[in-house]
C-alpha cells in the first residue's frame, strides 16, 4: 500500500511534469510560424511571408542599413504615407525593368489605399510594416510603439497583402534605438532601414529636382546599397520626383553592373558570421520620413 509520503512524492512530481509541459507548449505557441495574434494583441502574429528561422533572426539586433555581401547587388525599396499618387508609374517602370522592389506602408495607408496594397502585392513585391500612423516612436512608451507595428500589421493583412507581406518594419523618420529595434525583434520582425535617401520625398518646394534624387541614388551605389524612395506626395502636393528618376536609375544601376535583387532573399541566404557588425556600423545621410 502506498504510504502517505510516497503519495506527496508522486503527486508533486506530476505537478512538476505538468509544468514543464505548459512551459514547452507556451514557447511553441510563440515561435511556431503563421499563428494569429491573439485578441488582446498578447501574441505576435507571424508576417506571412515565409521565412528561414536563422534567416530572419541573422538580420535581429541591428538597423540593418546595408545587405553585407561583395557582390554588384542593391535593394530598391518605397515608403508610402500619405497618398497612392506617383504608385502606377512606379509599378509600370519596375515590371518593364524584371526589378523587384519592397514597399514600407503604413497601416493608415493601407485603411485608406487597399487597392494600392493588393496591386503592389499582385505585381510581385514585397510589403513591409512602417508603423501606422508613423508617429515619431521616442515620443511612445513601449506598449505604444508596439500598437502601433501590431494595428498596421493588422490593417496590411485586412487590406490583402497575403503571402507579399514580410518580416520587416522600418521605423517612421529611421528613428531606431537598439531598445527600440529590440522590441520590433521581438514582435518578429527585422527592421531593415537604408543606406540612402533620395529625397525626392521633399519635392521641388523642398528644393529638391529629378536630378538631385537620381544623384543621391547613384553616389550611395555599393555593394549591398539599400535605395528609399518614396511614392504618394503631402497633401497639397502632386508631383513624385522618385517616380520620375525611378527609370533613369533603375537604368544607371545596370550600366554600372549591379542588379537588383529582392530583399525577401535575406530570408532564406543567412549573410556571413560578421555582418552583424557592417549592418549595424552603416550610417545613413537622411532620416528620411
Amino acid at each position: 500500500m502506498e504510504t502517505l509520503a510516497s503519495a506527496r512524492v508522486r503527486t508533486a512530481a506530476c505537478r512538476r511534469l505538468l509544468r514543464g509541459f505548459a512551459g514547452l507548449f507556451a514557447i511553441l505557441w510563440l515561435v511556431a510560424p503563421g499563428l494569429p495574434a491573439a485578441a488582446d494583441g498578447g501574441v505576435p502574429s507571424r508576417p506571412a511571408a515565409a521565412a528561414d528561422d536563422v534567416g530572419l533572426r541573422s538580420l535581429f539586433a541591428s538597423e540593418n542599413r546595408e545587405i553585407h555581401t561583395t557582390e554588384r547587388v542593391v535593394a530598391v525599396t518605397f515608403n508610402a504615407a500619405w497618398n497612392d499618387a506617383g504608385l502606377d508609374s512606379v509599378l509600370d517602370e519596375l515590371a518593364r525593368r524584371h526589378a523587384p522592389a519592397t514597399f514600407f506602408l503604413t497601416g493608415d495607408f493601407a485603411d485608406r489605399h487597399p487597392g494600392a496594397v493588393r496591386r503592389i502585392a499582385a505585381a510581385g513585391h514585397g510589403l513591409g510594416n512602417h508603423s501606422y500612423s508613423h508617429p515619431y516612436f521616442e515620443d511612445l512608451t513601449a506598449t505604444g510603439r508596439r500598437d502601433e507595428v501590431r494595428a498596421a500589421d493588422r490593417a496590411l493583412r485586412a487590406a490583402g497583402a497575403g503571402a507579399a507581406l514580410t518580416p520587416y518594419f522600418r521605423f517612421p523618420y529611421s528613428e531606431t534605438s537598439p531598445e527600440r529595434i529590440t522590441e520590433v525583434n521581438g514582435l518578429g520582425f527585422a527592421d531593415i532601414e537604408f543606406t540612402t535617401d533620395t529625397n525626392g520625398w521633399m519635392g521641388t518646394e523642398g528644393g529638391m529636382t529629378v536630378d538631385r534624387a537620381v544623384s543621391r541614388a547613384l553616389d550611395a551605389l555599393r555593394p549591398g546599397a539599400i535605395l528609399q524612395m518614396h511614392v504618394g506626395a503631402p497633401e497639397g502636393r502632386t508631383e513624385v520626383l522618385d517616380a520620375r528618376a525611378l527609370p533613369r536609375i533603375l537604368e544607371a544601376i545596370g550600366i554600372r553592373g549591379y542588379r537588383v535583387i529582392d530583399l525577401r532573399t535575406l530570408l532564406t541566404t543567412p549573410p556571413a558570421p560578421d555582418a552583424h557588425h557592417a549592418r549595424a556600423g552603416a550610417v545613413t545621410d537622411s532620416a528620411g520620413p
